[in-house]
């Protein structure tokens, strides 16, 4: 018998309904829901990345929420190494480790493990942060091209973060990212199963605008104020989190508020489609413990019995 402890995954592309399915079994089979989105990880914006309020937070135990400040970026190795910590305590509790977000590149590095890259330095992450404001992300990605052939051909000249990181690696370490990650990683000691939320294109899209809406109702322009307020810098994940820039624009007069409403709504469409995507490309978990709902989730009571009995088959297998 396989004796690994058990987690479920709640995983899918912004604005699909993870939370409230997470929310809904944690509270029906006495789970705790483990945080896997990299932008609620920090503690600075909790309207804007739709973080769980604090109301769906006393409901059941909630981990890695607003852990970190946004002067400290966060990672991959970081939040499994954390993760792991969380589900091992959720464990010995009697609990069900539920883990909800949409950053894929964390339930991969969780299931299948990492890279053993070692800590980079302040000096190489101040080099990448100054060549990224100088060159832009496409320069600094072809001055990564000229070192690290392997690793800049695997990233998108655009994706900043991406491009920086690959950058401080190599700075640090002497060898590429891509070298790095093609050592074996270790798995996690853990069995596995995931519900995956796959909604119609156009029903992301009407929750996507809807819920943009009620964040600018909730504060989200307060909120984007006050971060920009503590003046850190731009390069920084949670200053490029969904809406940011497009609400920081406005606070300079550069464009009206419901054009940045309307650029932030048509750029977090975009993203979930990535999202989509990188989910429906690469198995996290292997079938028969995965289990595609094709419809964005408004909480459990959405779901039939049948369907129920078949994701409750997932987190309480036989034998």
């Amino acid at each position: 018998m396989d004796e690994k402890p058990f987690a479920l995954i709640v995983a899918g592309p912004t604005c699909s309904g993870k939370s409230a399915l997470a929310l809904g079994l944690a509270e029906r089979l006495g789970g705790v829901v483990i945080n896997a989105d990299a932008m609620q990880c920090y503690r600075e914006l909790r309207v804007i990345t739709a973080r769980p309020t604090p109301a769906e937070e006393a409901l059941v135990p909630h981990r890695l929420y607003g852990v970190r400040p946004a002067a400290e970026p966060g990672d991959a190795a970081w939040w499994r190494g954390a993760a792991l910590a969380v589900m091992a305590d959720a464990h010995r509790a009697g609990r069900l480790p539920i883990l909800c977000g949409g950053t894929g590149l964390y339930f991969w590095s969780l299931v299948h493990g990492i890279a053993a890259i070692p800590e980079v330095p302040e000096p190489a992450r101040a080099e990448a942060r100054r060549l990224l404001a100088e060159l832009g992300p496409g320069g600094l990605h072809d001055a990564l091209a000229k070192v690290d052939r392997a690793t800049a051909a695997r990233l998108r000249p655009s994706d900043s973060q991406r491009v920086a990181r690959a950058w401080e690696v190599w700075r640090a370490t002497g060898r590429g990212l891509a070298a790095w990650q093609a050592e074996p990683a270790t798995p996690a000691p853990w069995r596995f199963a995931m519900l995956s939320i796959d909604p119609p294109r156009e029903a992301l899209r009407e929750a996507i605008a809807r819920r943009f809406a009620t964040m600018l109702e909730q504060g989200a322009l307060a909120e984007v104020r006050a971060l920009l307020a503590l003046g850190l810098d731009s390069a920084l994940p949670l200053m490029r989190a969904h809406g940011v820039p497009e609400l920081a624009s406005h606070l300079r007069g550069e464009i009206t508020l419901a054009e940045a409403e309307a650029h932030a709504v048509l750029a977090t469409g975009q993203y979930t489609k990535r999202q989509a995507t990188w989910f429906r490309h690469r198995l996290l978990v292997e079938p028969p413990g995965l289990h595609t709902i094709h419809a964005r989730i408004t909480g459990l009571k959405q779901f039939m019995e049948s369907e129920l009995a078949e994701i409750m088959s997932l987190i309480r297998p036989s034998g």
